[in-house]
């Protein structure tokens, strides 16, 4: 079995309204077509004959609203990050955090029981060259793969269709004075899937999501969700999806909720679709099931 991680940061489950959610405005084919002609909304636990959708609990038990480090971290390890902290964690993981994902992490800990993962997404120049003086940060899941010695793709992937741009079509790449060509989120997608067709993990982050829905950068969240959308329906056209479960979800909610442009306490989804995604969305309740769910299903359940 294979399994594709698309993690797509700040997307929580809220309101069936288009008025205050772009998942529920933007015309979004592939997802509607897995669910059943639903939107990406609701709480209501959801099974078609393409797709299971899991509501997850990203609060944890821990007051106030969830946040990115913590959120991933107990994403990526099954372990309550949050509780062990005793506060949600914005932005970077801390050293405790780190210490964490370098012990329970699923890149280090599916690396150990000898399987291929990949991180899909590409890294222009600057990134693996920070400013004179100052130290590069790292977001939990580029911490995660660093840690279990995980290659990050540059620009010669991403010119090979080896790699994929967080922006989905090389924009923004471009624009840091990467040579590469413009691509659709169709070409992104099939490129996802050759990846995807060499590892037995491999791991997408897009985080475009995040970002619109803090209303940090000029994109409109409508088109924003739209271009995710047509690269998850490339990616599900493209995998064998006999052997192989895409799961898309998050850290917590913020998108899908236009009344604030901050976080909110909305689960999160854990869309499955494949064969075999009962073999994952059946243990599903938390953000803290999904890793020990992913390590059973590929067959490294049983590591300490």
């Amino acid at each position: 079995m294979r399994l594709v991680l698309l993690f797509v940061d700040g997307v929580g489950l809220g309101e069936d309204d288009p008025a205050t959610n772009p998942l529920v405005r933007a015309q979004t084919p592939s997802l509607r077509r897995v669910l059943g002609g639903r939107p990406l909304a609701g709480r209501a636990l959801v099974e078609t004959s393409e797709a299971s959708l899991v509501p997850l609990d990203a609060q944890l038990g821990i007051p106030g609203l969830p946040q990115s480090a913590t959120g991933q971290t107990a994403l990526l390890t099954g372990e309550n990050a949050p509780a062990l902290v005793g506060r949600h964690v914005t932005a970077y993981p801390t050293p405790s955090l780190q210490k964490l994902l370098q012990a329970r992490g699923l890149f280090p800990l599916l690396r150990r029981a000898g399987l291929p993962v990949a991180l899909a997404n590409a890294y222009t120049p600057e990134y693996f060259a920070p400013p004179q003086g100052r130290r590069r940060r790292h977001g939990a899941f580029t911490l995660n793969a660093l840690q279990a010695g995980v290659r990050l793709r540059d620009v010669d992937d991403l010119r090979a269709g080896q790699a994929v741009y967080h922006d989905l079509t090389n924009a923004q790449a471009r624009l840091r004075g990467a040579a590469v060509p413009l691509v659709t989120p169709e070409d992104a997608g099939r490129h996802l899937a050759a990846v995807a067709a060499q590892h037995a993990l491999t791991v997408f982050e897009f985080f475009l999501t995040d970002l619109v829905g803090h209303r940090r950068i000029p994109e409109d969240s409508t088109e924003v969700v739209e271009r995710f959308d047509r690269f998850l329906g490339a990616v599900l056209d493209e995998v064998d999806l006999e052997d192989t479960v895409v799961c898309v979800t998050s850290d917590h909610g913020n998108l899908e909720d236009e009344r604030t442009d901050g976080h909110t306490a909305n689960p999160v989804p854990a869309l499955l679709v494949g064969a075999a995604r009962h073999r994952i969305g059946a243990r599903l309740q938390a953000l803290t099931d999904v890793a020990p769910a992913c390590r059973e299903a590929l067959g490294a359940g049983g590591l300490p």
